[in-house]
């Protein structure tokens, strides 16, 4: 294989990792790169987050997964500038020519110019963060358990969730179901149902780009879980004990020591480095634009893909950056390389919307299936049946479906364990 095409792969996420296997037993020798070892499923990270799941749970070993394909090699590392003119990249361990470059590093927390609220107000992206957060959660109930100052212990019972998308309302959920049931008797200074759970959204609906319709279901659920909306508001600042909110009527500070923020995301710090020599243009969120093959205009033999890349659909909207996007992609020019190979005609990508999931609690989701709309129950399982299909790894998808169905008839979430968190005290 050594005088076989090379496709380096950057990132090991939905759409590389996909891309990665349409080309395992081809013609081409396959390089993925990813600075962990492993696969994550991001949109299970807030089961992490809230004890539901073990990190475990929803990763999987690269090298596991490509073991039995010789043509592809995995490796642990950072790249850290990408040379386009002379088809190379340094990597914290070398330099790696390529013939073809897939590039797929995702997103990571946007804070619209305020990252000084980074440490405050963690977003969900990674295992780090996901273990972070169930800390942060858990030990907000431990500290109002030692608090005697009523005033201290509703600011640890306060949680604000800021950004009203899936990641937020999954989140918002998640903590009332944790807070009602899982842990309402394991207290007894504090009734750990009486937490108060804000969610803050700048648009006039949560699920803005669901129909308004399952917009509403989805705020009747949450608010069954005491989760209070907060439409049309705006965070203007965030520190250690409180958050201030401006909306149409009036501006609120809240005393809060757990805020979490899932408002927002933009291009993986690799886009910056891409384009500090080059004359590649980005959009506002710092994303590769790319033509209708998945490539850099001015460099054909390098694509970008899942969130990293500003692709336009037939409307001349930028496609969302979520893992069916990556994977259709991933797979997509996995197939041009192929067809290419032989000289076959290329095509555009055309990316085919199967709908869109998002879960509340316990029996209540929502979802959009091309015209269908469904909510509560059925789309529940709906949401629990697509999830543990795209799950890699039978394995993986096992010990979760054992994990949810335990979690189901008894309310218990056995992973909630703190991990070298404190809150901040007075």
């Amino acid at each position: 294989m050594k005088d076989a095409p090379h496709v380096l792969i950057v990132g090991g996420g939905f759409g590389g990792l996909e891309a990665a296997k349409q080309l395992k037993n081809s013609p081409f020798r396959v390089t993925l790169l990813d600075k962990r070892n492993f696969h994550l499923f991001q949109p299970l990270l807030y089961q992490v987050a809230t004890g539901g799941l073990s990190p475990a749970d929803i990763a999987t070993p690269l090298r596991s997964i490509f073991r039995n394909f010789k043509n592809i090699s995995v490796y642990q590392k950072e790249v850290t500038s990408i040379h386009p003119n002379n088809k190379f990249i340094m990597t914290d361990y070398g330099k790696i020519e390529f013939d073809t470059l897939i590039i797929a590093t995702g997103s990571t927390h946007h804070y619209f110019g305020h990252d000084s609220w980074k440490n405050i107000a963690p977003g969900l992206k990674t295992i780090e963060d996901a273990t972070n957060i169930r800390s942060r959660i858990l030990q907000a109930f431990e500290e109002a358990e030692k608090e005697s100052d009523p005033q201290l212990r509703q600011n640890y019972l306060t949680f604000v969730i800021v950004g009203g998308g899936p990641t937020g309302i999954e989140l918002a959920g998640a903590i009332g179901e944790l807070a009602r049931h899982t842990m309402k008797n394991d207290f007894r200074n504090i009734q750990s149902g009486e937490a108060r759970i804000l969610l803050i959204e700048g648009a006039e609906r949560i699920l803005n780009v669901y129909p308004p319709e399952l917009s509403h279901k989805a705020q009747k659920f949450l608010k069954k879980l005491n989760v209070e909306i907060m439409t049309e508001s705006i965070v203007t600042d965030v520190n250690k004990e409180r958050v201030k909110i401006k909306n149409s009527d009036q501006n609120l500070e809240i005393g809060s020591r757990t805020v979490l923020w899932a408002a927002g995301v933009k291009a993986s710090s690799l886009s910056r480095a891409f384009v500090s020599d080059t004359d590649i243009e980005t959009d506002i969120q710092g994303r590769l634009r790319v033509n209708k093959y998945c490539q850099i205009p001015q460099y054909p033999e390098i694509y970008v893909i899942g969130d990293l890349a500003h692709f336009e659909d037939e409307r001349g909207k930028p496609l969302p950056g979520i893992a069916p996007v990556s994977m259709q992609q991933g797979r997509y020019v996995a197939k041009m390389l192929k067809r290419n190979l032989i000289g076959g005609k290329l095509s555009h990508f055309k990316y085919h919307n199967r709908g869109n999931l998002a879960v509340i609690g316990r029996k209540a989701a929502v979802a959009q299936l091309g015209k269908f709309k469904f909510s509560g129950y059925f789309a529940w399982l709906l949401w629990l049946f697509i999830h543990l299909m795209y799950i890699v790894g039978f394995e993986n998808r096992l010990l979760i479906f054992i994990q949810w169905s335990y979690n189901y008839f008894t309310r218990n979430r056995s992973a909630r364990l703190i991990a070298n968190y404190n809150l901040p005290k007075e």
